[in-house]
């Protein structure tokens, strides 16, 4: 299982990103960094959060995945002008989405994973939990519920005043802005738990094997 665990944690960490963006977002990449140092954990998608304004594919009028297009995507706080622009451009129902941060991690016990989940939640997301495959596949995943989604137009036609969506901005932006902070409290929980207690955990490991040695080396 050790053997397989570090066999997949190369494989995946080696491999190419396929996401729309190709890369970490950058709120992120200390977090990832941070994780994949450790022996027992290895990232396998994450999402620093978005803001994001969604169209029903009539039509060719955006980048389309499966029935839907994006007309807008900002990992930042967004500005007004940015998304009336793309409302403009709305060729059937648009909505307006916040989606937060999202996180999942393959961790190679089930100790270690109970570790960062602790981590996870007491840092606010309340939503996380785990997934054991079977074939020993042990997946954590860390969430919360702070989204929001609100349907703006309908057949390309607006349904709200701009008013209204300078409303709906300035919420967005407040749970981006809370958003950042429960990664950062969660980037801090793992350098002050998670990180402290592997440490410790590979200090005994190396402490065991010295005795051993010297053990030995009495009875030669």
């Amino acid at each position: 299982m050790e053997k397989a665990f570090s066999e997949c944690k190369k494989r995946c960490l080696n491999k190419c990103d396929i996401s729309k963006k190709g890369n970490v977002d950058e709120d992120i990449v200390h977090l990832v960094s941070l994780l994949n140092s450790c022996e027992e954990y290895f990232t396998t998608s994450s999402c620093s959060g978005r803001i994001t304004v969604i169209d029903t594919a009539l039509e060719n009028c955006g980048v389309q995945k499966k029935n839907l297009v994006w007309l807008y995507v900002s990992h930042t706080k967004c500005k007004f002008d940015d998304v009336v622009s793309a409302l403009a451009r709305s060729c059937g129902s648009a909505v307006l989405k916040f989606e937060p941060f999202v996180l999942h991690v393959q961790c190679r016990t089930q100790e270690d994973a109970r570790l960062m989940l602790s981590a996870a939640v007491q840092s606010g997301f309340r939503n996380s939990g785990l997934t054991l495959g079977k074939t020993g596949k042990i997946i954590l995943a860390v969430r919360c519920t702070h989204s929001l989604e609100v349907p703006l137009s309908h057949q390309g036609n607006l349904l709200v005043s701009h008013e209204y969506i300078d409303f709906l901005i300035g919420i967005a932006n407040q749970k981006m802005e809370a958003n950042l902070r429960l990664i950062e409290r969660f980037y801090q929980s793992i350098q002050t738990t998670v990180i402290k207690k592997s440490t410790q955990k590979l200090q005994n490991k190396e402490d065991t094997n010295q005795s051993v040695v010297s053990e030995q080396r009495q009875e030669l």
